[in-house]
């Protein structure tokens, strides 16, 4: 029962960094063109 104190405020933590990274992701750009990368890979330079 004593590993529950240490676990939940971890995974809590784990979750918060997470959505963090996922919000600087898409506010960085990361997501803008997803169409355009995977009609990239199918040309022929």
């Amino acid at each position: 029962m004593d590993i529950l104190y240490l676990l939940i405020p971890l995974s809590v933590v784990l979750v918060l960094m997470i959505l963090a990274g996922l919000w600087w992701a898409v506010y960085q750009g990361q997501f803008e063109s997803v169409e355009q990368e995977g009609e990239r890979i199918l040309k022929d330079n």
